[in-house]
């Protein structure tokens, strides 16, 4: 598709066509749940101290005119078709989730002295079913509306704010239970992941990483819920790993490498105890699946490996390494290495987005490092598992100081490092050099 030519009629398209999917769905299901004898509603007891404020209807009638307007702030025809694309979806499986676990709202509204949203009130009443609740539509389009609105140069503050205040006064309107809110989160990341935009393209990797943590903490945070509803308070312990996710989610959405380890390769004691599942989870996998164990030289000198361990080294032959570059971003860097040696720490996020920039200042230097290194010393290039980021590095030195094509390289590094593990966005991220 030519993505430069993204005309009116085809945004008004999309957005027909999303629309008549709304209008079918939404109307059908809540037509059938009106006619069933009884309908359960599903309430946790917190629910119950939720106070209902009027005024919220007001973003919470926004959804629609969000609907409307979305389509027509889409950049090009990929963006375009992605977001169809998830509407389509969203609202499809929202509407089976309708008519499978059929929920009504069950809280009592209280009466709304303010006319004017006395009339908004009025409105929902005939508009807005009582039955379509898990998931909720309103959230999970307002994550999709947001992956479009993201992008836009002014005005972004006050769209995220106005979109969390959206979420909100599905609660603070007495429209939807908590449960609804929760499983449309869940259902809107699933559809980013079933649906992403520039899937193979380098530049928004660390969306689609981030997409799957959102999507674990968002199950997690049901699950704890549920399980604390139906079998005591030791489940919302699964809160803090659910914490943990979106936090780590929001990380890799801004790149930040350093949300772990500073920048002499430790970690601070508070982040340990408050990532100690991310960081349990990573050791265990370094511990037991990483490969490259022992370091392989890449060229005279220059060796890449998994994160090394005490044993490994002293194999190796500490003593005679001159310099270190650690890749990780997930593990602290063992002692002897921060201590002993000229100690370099680039971290990049695993199975994230590498910057160009970062990795040519990283490249010139190596290749400094090397045309200087004395007699029988090494340079030990390191990541956590040994698959990705040090056979990356590896391929873009040897090209650089053998003047290999990128191929050439490549081929050479398979060869070498027989684990290596080169996603297709890494290709294209080595197309770069």
């Amino acid at each position: 598709m030519d993505e430069k030519r993204l005309t009116i009629q085809q945004k008004i398209f999309a957005f027909f066509i999303c629309t008549i999917v709304f209008a079918v769905v939404y109307n059908g299901s809540a037509w059938y749940l009106s006619i069933l004898e009884e309908v359960p509603s599903f309430v946790f007891d917190f629910e119950k101290t939720i106070p209902f404020i009027p005024w919220t209807v007001i973003p919470y009638m926004t959804s629609g005119v969000f609907f409307c307007l979305v389509f027509f702030f889409c950049r090009n025809k990929e963006q375009l078709k992605v977001l169809t694309q998830r509407m389509i979806f969203v609202t499809v499986v929202a509407g089976i989730g309708f008519l499978l676990f059929p929920l009504k709202f069950s809280l009592l509204k209280p009466e709304t002295e303010n006319s004017i949203f006395g009339y908004s009130f009025q409105f929902l009443k005939t508009f807005d079913s009582p039955f379509n609740q898990a998931p909720s539509l309103h959230i999970a389009y307002a994550f999709i509306f947001w992956s479009v609105f993201r992008n836009l140069k002014k005005g972004r503050t006050i769209l995220i704010i106005w979109l969390i205040l959206l979420g909100i006064s599905t609660l603070t309107t007495y429209q939807h239970h908590c449960i609804d809110l929760l499983t449309g989160s869940i259902l809107a990341h699933l559809s980013f992941i079933i649906f992403p935009y520039k899937k193979n393209d380098f530049l928004y990797r660390n969306d689609q990483v981030a997409n799957v943590y959102f999507l674990s903490a968002w199950t997690m945070i049901l699950a704890a819920l549920l399980l604390n509803e139906f079998s005591g308070k030791f489940w919302l312990l699964l809160l803090w790993p659910a914490l943990m996710g979106l936090c780590i989610g929001f990380q890799y959405q801004k790149n930040n490498i350093y949300f772990l380890k500073d920048r002499k390769g430790n970690i601070s004691w508070i982040k340990k105890i408050f990532y100690a599942p991310y960081l349990f989870i990573y050791w265990i996998f370094w511990k037991f699946f990483r490969k490259n164990k022992t370091p392989v030289e890449i060229l005279p000198g220059i060796y890449i490996s998994s994160r090394p361990d005490a044993e490994i080294l002293k194999n190796f032959g500490i003593t005679d390494i001159s310099s270190v570059y650690d890749l990780s971003a997930e593990m602290e860097e063992i002692r002897v290495l921060k201590k002993q040696f000229i100690y370099h720490t680039v971290p990049f996020l695993d199975i994230g987005y590498l910057d160009v920039s970062t990795v040519k200042k990283l490249i010139t230097d190596i290749t400094k490092r090397y045309t200087q290194l004395p007699e029988n010393r090494k340079i030990l290039i390191h990541c956590t598992m040994g698959f990705t980021r040090s056979s990356v590095i590896g391929i873009l030195v040897m090209k650089n100081i053998l003047s290999l094509p990128l191929e050439e390289a490549i081929n050479t590094m398979k060869t070498i490092n027989k684990d290596m593990v080169i996603h297709s966005y890494l290709r294209d991220f080595l197309k770069k050099f």
